[in-house]
């Protein structure tokens, strides 16, 4: 196993190589904005999915909506840079409504993000299996089989450390800003200079009898999925290289001007070629095959290209969501377990538990995009509505010059705040599954948070309070015995080393007088000091039996103020997977006796050598 590990995750790294594990603005933008960037492969395609359901000539609404979706990514990105130089020790969304909306905001928005993240995994490598099956079909009925695939692969890479990670993802993520580049610069080269007529489904203005408020406000909604990704950065800024704080709100700006431009570039494609969504043929794929003429290199090239994103786009997920969970790990709300970091200084028990969660999340919604798309909204705008109002308490505590600080705080929280609203409204049959998740969310925060409270306070010594050392006046030692073995005169040899007063006990399993005589013989033949006890188990149980006597003894070792203490005896083969051709009832014993405070557990284990 030590060895198919080294094989995976890679040599162990020392604490000291830290540092040397850190990400510059260039290797940062891959790993921590493929996200944000691949969403524009789906962004302008779910708008027009909402659209199309009225009728085709309402495409042309997408781009009204898509102004509006950019005013929110501008002051997201203005905002979020302020979260950066305010909050340089990441945590983002979490950290920031924690300290100015309260504790109960902050375990929202963290949950959410929990959520949103494995979400992030799940949409991510959903749209790339889809983008794949687009250009190969006869892999349609297998998408859910590639997303699993894809998952595992961004896990195992995650596992090996942040500098593989980021040089493994700046291939997929610069080619993808490359072709995507050349898509709208071509595109729209083609435009002005009348190489390819204008196809649009209706002119802008066109009066489209149906349009109703709500359904162009459930587009925006499904087209505001484009900003996801966008916080990513601000939970991330410790992966930075010095100064962090600097190079975040840097690779933040990168980000927000890629991002705007290829969503403003592919939705005006979109409505110049009047292109309409199909089942099986995403819009992205169709805006290519309009502007590169068919099915030429470049088309491949940007089905390859963005199917790559897509699948790594997950990665954003697997860089934000440990990092997330040892913040709430850190103020006691989830195990302690996410804090530790694993061979390779990532928090591998973070990278694992994502992608099991998001691998489950697969199976329920069979890898479909658009039924996870709406969870994916709710789960990242309650937490940009609530960093965004949070920020703005911080703005007005601070006093000087507050709402000149503010004003993108205050636009990015109205418009969070409005999309969380249309989404309760219009979305509920799709969003529903939220309303049970968060509440069992918060529920576990805070029994988790009540459990460490618990253990702090009952281990804490007061600095004024005398410690009490005990005199005992004995050991009482209990050896578990079956027949006489190696395993078991090494055991009773040991305990009479520890123990004051040492008990054999032998649990009979069967009615027999003769088997039991010559058990109790044998034994007293090499111990014939020892207390031989044998308890009889009419249900063929050890576990019960063993607890009751142990708790007699114990009653008795108190009176005489005696410790007591159980010896296991087992045996350990040489290879780990003989163990399983043995029964666990040593394991099951320290489990059942580890509840009771009255007594002490040990095993002696007797090494096997073939």
């Amino acid at each position: 196993m030590d060895y198919l590990k080294r094989l995976l995750v890679g040599r162990p790294l020392k604490s000291s190589e830290d540092e040397g594990q850190s990400l510059s603005r260039f290797a940062a933008l891959a790993m921590l904005s493929s996200d944000a960037l691949s969403s524009v492969a789906y962004g302008t395609e779910q708008i027009v999915v909402v659209l199309v359901t009225l009728s085709a000539a309402a495409i042309w609404y997408s781009l009204p909506i898509a102004a509006v979706v950019l005013v929110l990514l501008t002051s997201l990105i203005l905002s979020y840079r302020q979260i950066i130089h305010a909050y340089p020790h990441g945590g983002g969304a979490y950290v920031v409504s924690s300290e100015n909306l309260g504790k109960n905001a902050g375990l929202i928005a963290g949950g959410s993000l929990l959520i949103d993240y494995m979400l992030t995994v799940a949409v991510s490598v959903s749209a790339g299996a889809e983008a794949i099956t687009s250009a190969i079909p006869s892999l349609y009925a297998h998408r859910v089989a590639i997303s699993i695939v894809i998952v595992l692969l961004i896990m195992l890479m995650n596992l090996r450390g942040l500098r593989e990670s980021a040089g493994f993802l700046m291939f997929p993520v610069y080619t993808f800003i490359a072709v995507i580049t050349i898509l709208i610069l071509y595109g729209i080269f083609k435009v002005v200079t009348g190489m390819d007529a204008y196809h649009a489904t209706a002119a802008p203005g066109a009066l489209v009898p149906g349009v109703t408020i709500a359904l162009l406000l459930r587009a925006f909604s499904s087209g505001s999925s484009s900003l996801t990704g966008v916080e990513a950065i601000s939970n991330a800024v410790p992966f930075f290289k010095k100064p962090k704080a600097k190079n975040a709100a840097g690779t933040l700006a990168m980000m927000g001007l890629i991002l705007g431009f290829f969503f403003t570039g592919i939705t005006f494609l979109n409505y110049w070629y009047g292109i309409v969504p199909t089942t099986e043929v995403t819009v992205l794929s169709q805006v290519g095959s309009a502007v590169f003429g068919g099915q030429g290199i470049m088309y491949y090239l940007l089905q390859f290209s963005t199917a790559l994103i897509l699948a790594v786009a997950a990665n954003t997920g697997f860089s934000a969501f440990p990092v997330l969970a040892y913040n709430l790990a850190k103020d006691k709300y989830l195990p302690h377990n996410y804090q530790d970091r694993g061979d390779r200084l990532g928090y591998s028990n973070g990278i694992i538990t994502l992608a099991l969660g998001s691998i489950v999340l697969l199976l329920i919604f069979q890898g479909s995009t658009e039924r996870l798309i709406p969870l994916y909204s709710v789960g990242v705008f309650i937490p940009f509505t609530l960093s965004q109002t949070g920020m703005v308490l911080k703005w007005r505590k601070e006093g000087k010059n507050w709402f000149r600080k503010s004003i993108a705080n205050i636009i990015g929280a109205a418009i969070s705040f409005s999309i969380v609203v249309i989404l309760f409204v219009f979305r509920l049959p799709d969003i529903w599954p939220f309303f049970i998740i968060m509440p069992i969310l918060m529920y576990i925060f805070y029994r988790i948070h009540t459990h460490y409270k618990n253990v702090a306070e009952q281990l804490r010594i007061a600095n004024d309070e005398p410690i009490k050392i005990h005199e005992y006046d004995g050991n009482t030692v209990v050896v578990l015995v079956g027949n006489v073995t190696q395993v078991n005169v090494g055991a009773l040899n040991y305990a009479q080393s520890i123990g004051d007063y040492v008990i054999a006990m032998h649990v009979s399993l069967e009615e027999n007088e003769e088997k039991e005589k010559e058990i109790r013989a044998e034994f007293k033949k090499h111990f014939p000091d020892i207390r031989f006890s044998v308890v009889r188990s009419p249900y063929r149980s050890i576990i019960n039996p063993v607890t009751r006597y142990v708790k007699r003894i114990s009653k008795t070792a108190k009176e005489r103020n005696y410790t007591t203490t159980v010896l296991i005896p087992e045996f350990v083969p040489n290879k780990a997977w003989k163990r399983s051709l043995h029964n666990q009832t040593a394991l099951r014993l320290r489990l059942k006796l580890a509840y009771r405070d009255d007594i002490i557990i040990s095993t002696y284990n007797y090494h096997l050598k073939k």
